[in-house]
């Protein structure tokens, strides 16, 4: 391992985030009112001096280290990117209002980064803006991806962005798409920071609040869910608002690469995205039968309120975001279990969206029905395809252990919860692991919707902030750092 080099990633990482924690100070210098104890302004401010500081001596030890990374050096620049990122980043919560204890702070800045969107905090009002705002940013810091803007904006990284971009589950490579590393990176951010822009100035038209658009432009089209007001966006109580940010959450759940093929006037590739087209007939199939089940059902809904209820949960599930217009904790067993299904199934490829992903779902499904017909015609050699490409078998197997992992990941997750969490039932303990590892944030029970993590004891806190990572890196990168063999030197 060459710590040197490990070391210089991580203090330039350190001092791009200090950087852009510095927009949240101006913020709080020229809008957040001042208080008698430490303020936002106060608080971000130590936040930034100790980020700069801390980046420029991860430099200094990193001199001597080469440019050249590994494919050790980078899964390990991935994981511990992600640590310490939200190690940095809870040092505002920590020293401002309302000043919380260090699990709650690390868990609050983990669910940031990893556009989780679960929280502790219990009332959203009590909170100074400067530090609502950097609860903000942080999900649009990580709903693409921090290393892929640090590879973005770092060009003379050269055969060593390809490493970081390969581990970063966000930025997935498509295949044939003949670009540098740098570049892709660059246009996958150009495209978000376009979404972002189209995606702010709708909701200023629609009547949102400065403050409230910028906050949930950067929590929308990361499908991170983060808001300012404690209702979510249900607190406007407006259809249009609502419309407007359901049509980014499903922008940030398609894959970011397809946008970069259309953008290149590759309108052929459409025809051959299975995994897109899935993403869409699942949201409507889903849609129908939560409305109709309004409509029809017990709940007894008008069709236009039954439609709006159910489309714009099934999209902010489906694409973990996790806001909420409604306690859907109330429905009825049927609704709820679609729910929890499209917490599994999760987002495209490549997109700002947690869960399993639909194209892991598609190979799953493809590599069981091959697998059933050769247990019978065991002669006859059949192939495994996605977008109209074979698929290889190493490709299968690592999609059956990857699901099967998850599962396991999961379901001790729950066991450990309901040890450490007593009064909790058990929909309230295998909700949450999945809404956690899954990257959706609110989970049902005594953790649903309309409640927050508050109430959990520190330790099951910081397995929570753990499992974001796990889930956001899509296992391998997190867990690996917990092998020796990792840190030998070559």
């Amino acid at each position: 391992m060459n710590f040197r080099l490990l070391s210089k990633i991580l203090g330039i990482l350190l001092l791009l985030m200090g950087g852009t924690q510095s927009l949240c100070l101006a913020y709080a210098y020229r809008f957040d009112p001042r208080h008698d104890g430490l303020d936002s302004f106060e608080g971000l401010l130590l936040s930034v001096s100790v980020d700069l500081v801390a980046g420029c001596v991860l430099l200094l030890l990193g001199r001597g280290g080469g440019k050249e990374i590994l494919r050790k050096e980078a899964i390990a620049i991935v994981g511990l990117s992600w640590i310490v990122c939200a190690f940095f980043g809870a040092i505002p919560y920590l020293v401002s209002e309302p000043r919380m204890q260090l699990a709650d702070a690390f868990f609050e800045s983990m669910s940031g980064f990893t556009t989780t969107g679960a929280s502790i905090i219990p009332d959203l009002e009590q909170v100074p803006r400067g530090i609502l705002l950097w609860r903000g940013l942080t999900q649009w810091l990580g709903g693409l991806g921090i290393l892929v803007l640090f590879v973005a904006l770092l060009s003379y990284l050269g055969v060593g962005s390809k490493a970081l971009f390969r581990h970063e589950s966000s930025a997935k490579e498509s295949g044939g798409l003949q670009a540098r590393i740098h570049d892709v990176a660059l246009r996958m951010w150009q495209i978000y920071l376009a979404l972002s822009l189209v995606l702010f100035g709708g909701f200023i038209l629609l009547g949102m609040p400065f403050f409230d658009a910028v906050c949930h432009t950067f929590t929308t089209v990361s499908t991170g869910g983060f808001s300012p007001h404690n209702r979510s966006l249900g607190h406007y109580n407006d259809p249009l608002i609502e419309c407007w940010a359901m049509l980014f959450m499903i922008l940030g759940g398609v894959s970011f690469m397809l946008y970069a093929w259309l953008l290149r006037g590759k309108w052929g590739r459409w025809k051959k995205e299975e995994e897109t087209k899935y993403f869409l007939g699942v949201l409507l199939v889903a849609t129908a039968l939560i409305a109709g089940y309004h409509v029809f059902g017990r709940e007894n809904m008008t069709i236009l309120h039954a439609l709006r209820v159910a489309s714009f949960q099934v999209v902010s599930i489906l694409t973990t975001a996790g806001f909420v217009t409604a306690d859907y904790d109330l429905w009825p067993t049927f609704p709820v279990v679609i729910l929890l299904a499209l917490m599994v199934i999760g987002g495209c490829t490549g997109s700002t969206s947690g869960g399993i992903k639909i194209s892991r779902w598609l190979l799953f499904a493809r590599t069981m029905k091959k697998e059933l017909n050769e247990s019978f015609r065991p002669n006859v050699i059949r192939t495994v395809g996605l977008n109209g490409n074979p698929v290889d078998a190493e490709l299968q197997r690592q999609t059956m252990f990857f699901i099967a992992i998850a599962a396991v990941i999961i379901g001790l997750t729950t066991v450990i919860t309901s040890l450490l969490e007593p009064q909790l039932d058990l929909v309230s303990s295998l909700s949450a692991s999945m809404a956690i590892f899954l990257n959706i944030g609110p989970a049902l029970g005594q953790l649903g919707p309309t409640e927050t993590y508050a109430a959990l004891k520190a330790p099951t806190k910081l397995m929570f902030a753990l499992l974001m990572a796990v889930g956001r890196l899509e296992i391998f990168a997190i867990l690996v750092l917990f092998f020796p063999s990792l840190w030998r030197k070559y």
